[in-house]
């Protein structure tokens, strides 16, 4: 019984295993880690940040192969108004991004919607977030990698004011 059993199981995870090597989550794409600095104004006050910003593209349509799909995250950080304490903004935005290349270079824009969260003196505050950007990828003599420098428009509305942010990050690009 014990022999049979093991024989079942083992043709059917032969005859599973090629559907499990189709079905990838991102059949084409990149990955971006890098190092963030942003300048925040709102009616009151001018705030620059530093922190970190990382994005996924997938390019999920085989025919359209300068359109991707981009989901970007990024944390800054800066000390409040007259130090009052450490101010953290978190980003997730989604969006399509428009690509060309050229030669070693691959440039690109892209628009995106999200959520903002921001911590600020205890309090947490949530908002919509629009973004909006452009960069430059240039390929780097390792195999499948890339360098990126990349600059991004936020704009959101926070406590009956707009809040705008100009963001410029730089960092590795992974292509796969």
């Amino acid at each position: 019984m014990f022999k049979s059993a093991a024989a079942v199981l083992a043709l059917l995870t032969l005859l599973l295993f090629p559907m499990a090597s189709k079905a990838q989550l991102i059949p084409a794409g990149n990955l971006y880690a890098g190092a963030a600095y942003s300048s925040s104004e709102d009616v009151i006050n001018r705030l620059s940040f530093r922190g970190f910003d990382g994005s996924a593209e997938a390019f999920p349509f085989h025919r359209y192969t300068y359109l991707g799909i981009v989901l970007d995250a990024s944390g800054l950080f800066t000390k409040g108004v007259a130090n009052t304490g450490t101010i953290q903004q978190y980003n997730a935005v989604l969006g399509p991004r428009i690509s060309k290349n050229y030669g070693k270079w691959r440039i690109f824009a892209d628009a995106m919607g999200g959520y903002q969260i921001t911590r600020s003196g205890g309090e947490t505050y949530h908002s919509i977030a629009i973004d909006g950007g452009v960069g430059a990828d240039r390929k780097l003599p390792f195999k499948n990698f890339s360098w990126r420098l990349q600059f991004d428009y936020l704009h959101t509305h926070l406590l009956s004011e707009n809040q705008n942010e100009y963001r410029g990050s730089t960092g590795i690009v992974w292509r796969f």
